[in-house]
């Protein structure tokens, strides 16, 4: 069992400082989502690496797409066996540094991937991307213990904002100073890698030095991997008694999986569908970090006021209009041109769908943490972000693989209409969500887990 209480203080919250060191894992850890796979190397791999200009690069973007999926899939296998490891011998921590260390050795050798190095692209990507990935789930691990129920949206908001201001910097240097990823300009370009390596080494360092470890090991004399399919068998008989957090985490494969689709190809669909400038792609990065840290932030404050489910329901909504606007944005700009004698530009346009999108992304990945946080009991925190971290991947898989397949036959533009039927059917599942009722199950489990959590199991609240 945890002795979660220690090292908190007497309002329920850990200190600042470790708020602050486990936020820091956001910051730094953003260098790699946005400069390898949203913004930088993801235009690269497809349009220089692979290239292909006579099919659309639909080749380019499938094999992009396989790379991602094939990571993804490796932390659903992965993912919830690693957390009840973690749990029963209190090492997050440990497991946390595995993959920091993965994820930058593997960036870093993104370096040596040179146009037609297809096959030693395709392995860099699915190897750091799954390092990344795991840590992602095993830092999310930690929030529970960070402070009180009513406040995890907010401390979970901090971390995303964070971590947006974290990619401003690192990609805004990145942008400035290595330039366009074009074949041009590959020998500045392909140090991207290395950056975004050392950007994550040196800055998550805060999160080693001040975030606890408030397990406590329970005995060793049993393997791993005893250890990890037992408590995961022990784990899926118990989701009988977490009903929302199981119905929760089934909404969360839809709309993650039209979240990882926007992450992956956003700036191949600028590159590739609206043709945007340099000057444009740079300006759309900046609007998106300040606008995805806001969405966080305000959206972590309104959480905490209206309740999770409310405002995770709220973010899916505003995803649907963000992505209606991506796919209609050449013909609305040919519209308002021949409408209004204007003279714009559909890459101009873009800019304020962007605004759009960044609030979506920011407030909808916070949203989903703190929810999946309120529903786990301290003691299988671990093994419960682990099954979050089970239900993004393979919302990254079903979204990323049914992207890739349908823009081969449609193209890019048309197949981005996807994530509206993915976000809908999220909203409609999220729909027989009772977010006290879930929260009353985790509390119940812990007050008493060893007589099969009636408790949880009777507290069946009115819809």
């Amino acid at each position: 069992m945890l002795s979660a209480n220690s090292a908190k203080t007497t309002d329920g919250y850990a200190s600042r400082r470790e708020i602050f060191g486990w936020a820091m894992f956001d910051f730094a850890n953003q260098a790699y989502t946005l400069l390898i796979i949203t913004v930088v190397f993801g235009e690269l791999f497809t349009t220089v690496i692979v290239g292909d200009r006579g099919d659309n690069f639909r080749l380019a973007n499938f094999l992009w797409s396989l790379a991602l999926a094939v990571s993804y899939l490796m932390v659903v296998i992965t993912a919830p066996l690693c957390g009840a490891v973690m749990d029963y011998r209190a090492e997050k921590k440990r497991f946390l540094l595995i993959s920091y260390l993965a994820t930058v050795v593997t960036t870093a050798m993104l370096y040596f991937v040179e146009p037609g190095y297809v096959i030693t692209g395709l392995l860099l990507i699915v190897l750091s991307n799954y390092a990344y990935s795991m840590g992602e789930s095993f830092i999310a691990s930690f929030l529970p213990e960070l402070g009180p129920p009513q406040s995890l949206g907010k401390i979970s908001g901090f971390g995303w904002a964070l971590g947006y201001i974290g990619g401003l910097f690192a990609a805004g240097f990145t942008l400035v100073v290595l330039g366009e990823a074009s074949a041009d300009n590959f020998e500045r370009i392909r140090w991207v890698g290395p950056f975004a390596a050392g950007f994550f080494l040196i800055t998550a360092i805060p999160t080693f030095l001040w975030l606890k470890e408030r397990g406590k090991p329970q005995p060793r004399g049993v393997s791993y991997r005893h250890i990890a399919l037992n408590r995961v068998a022990t784990t899926f008989h118990e989701l009988r008694y977490f009903k929302d957090l199981t119905v929760f985490l089934v909404s969360l494969l839809f709309s993650m999986a039209g979240v990882y689709i926007i992450i992956a190809f956003a700036f191949i669909y600028g590159a590739q569908v609206i043709g945007w400038d340099e000057s444009v792609r740079n300006i759309m990065f900046i609007i998106v970090q300040i606008t995805a840290a806001a969405g966080a932030l305000g959206f972590g404050w309104i959480q905490d006021q209206l309740g999770a489910k409310r405002t995770y329901q709220m973010t899916l909504a505003l995803w649907v209009v963000a992505i209606i606007a991506i796919w209609a944005t050449p013909e609305v700009t040919q519209w308002i041109n021949g409408y209004f004698e204007l003279q714009w530009q559909a890459q101009h346009v873009f800019l304020v769908v962007g605004c759009l999108a960044g609030l979506s992304l920011g407030s909808s990945q916070s949203a989903s943490r703190a929810l999946v946080g309120l529903f786990s009991p301290l003691a299988k925190s671990a093994e419960f972000f682990g099954f979050w971290g089970l239900a993004n991947k393979l919302a990254g898989v079903l979204g990323i693989v049914m992207l890739g397949v349908l823009q081969t036959l449609v193209g890019l533009q048309a197949s981005i209409l996807l994530c509206v039927a993915l976000f809908v059917i999220a909203m409609l599942i999220c729909a027989r969500v009772n977010e006290r009722r879930g929260r009353e199950a985790a509390l119940a489990w812990e007050t008493n887990p060893h007589t099969n959590n009636n408790n949880a199991n009777e507290a069946s609240l009115p819809q």
